[in-house]
């Protein structure tokens, strides 16, 4: 048998390089989508009206030059009308920006569809984030740990810690109002019916509430498990090493409802779609590109390695039963 401790070794350097991945990949964009057409000429959007998605919100992606800016400007202002008059003066991106928001000018041709606004997708998810993130950090430092009793020290520890963090921006601070209050603004730039709007907030309160509990519900479960069930702790690394699927199915979800929840707004009639996932599509004159983007290969790096140390860990549990 291999010497055991150098193993642990192993599953140590192994579980710290996918914690560090995936705390990279969460300040990342994961998946890019791009919109193009005649009308958009390539001189002034390079890379075509293009969003990023991240774990925490959704980006401009369009980086178009400077000299092309004015040139964009126009191109937006004959194609949309005045509805590009009704953008927010403040950035909506923390990526280089010269005058394009792309995040609006992609809201303003979907409204043309009769889709709602992308601030209105995965608006749970997209709060809860990075208190999930806490969480699956905490599970990994956990089950670094070689014995029991270390890793239930780090888990309630941890565990306690993005409890109190959780509740305390959420709901003590209330961030989950201020939030609550930009979720209606924005819906209600393209969408004049307040008493849906005003349900919509209810809703998005009482779901992100339930998720906290749930959270907090779920890391109890994980430190009841550790303590009760030996080989609970393989847990610790295979949800986070899950992660790129969880992406996508939650992706991949709120592209349908988007799709298949179209509001009679629309200047322009389509029937009901699945936006492309991956790959290269087409709705009305608009071709369309979803693609993952390096924050994505994080997260399969991530996996990688979280799943060989669950593996080496495995190993090392059957052949003495000593190892926790």
């Amino acid at each position: 048998m291999n010497n055991p401790q150098k193993q642990m070794m192993k599953v140590r350097v192994l579980t710290f390089i996918a914690v560090v991945l995936m705390v990279a990949a969460y300040f990342s964009p994961i998946w890019w989508v791009s919109l193009t057409a005649p009308n958009y000429p390539k001189e002034a959007f390079p890379d075509g009206i293009r969003i990023h998605f991240h774990f925490d919100g959704v980006y401009n992606g369009c980086k178009a030059p400077a000299q092309s800016s004015r040139m964009a400007q126009e191109t937006i202002q004959a194609d949309l009308g005045d509805d590009l008059e009704q953008r927010d003066s403040g950035a909506t991106s923390g990526e280089q920006q010269v005058g394009l928001d792309c995040v609006h000018e992609m809201n303003t041709i979907n409204h043309y569809v009769g889709m709602y606004p992308i601030l209105t997708g995965s608006p749970v998810e997209l709060r809860l984030s990075k208190f999930i993130f806490g969480m699956l950090a905490v599970m990994m430092l956990g089950f670094m740990a070689t014995r029991r009793k270390h890793q239930i020290m780090v888990l309630g520890a941890g565990f306690a810690a993005v409890s109190v963090w959780m509740v305390g921006d959420q709901i003590v601070m209330g961030n989950l109002d201020k939030f609550a209050v930009v979720y209606h603004d924005a819906a209600a730039t393209f969408f004049n019916q307040p008493e849906v709007l005003n349900r919509w907030v209810v809703n998005l309160k009482l779901a992100t509430k339930a998720a906290i509990g749930g959270l907090v519900v779920a890391m109890a479960i994980v430190l009841l498990g550790v303590w009760k069930i030996r080989k609970f702790s393989l847990l610790l690394v295979l949800v986070p090493a899950l992660l790129p699927i969880f992406f996508v199915l939650d992706y991949a979800g709120w592209l349908w409802f988007f799709g298949h929840n179209l509001h009679p707004w629309g200047a322009f009639t389509v029937k009901p779609f699945m936006p492309t996932v991956f790959g290269e599509g087409k709705v009305a004159q608009f071709a369309t590109y979803s693609y993952p983007y390096y924050g994505y290969v994080m997260l399969l790096g991530t996996s990688a390695a979280a799943l060989l140390a669950l593996l080496i860990r495995r190993k090392l549990m059957r052949e003495d039963p000593n190892v926790n």
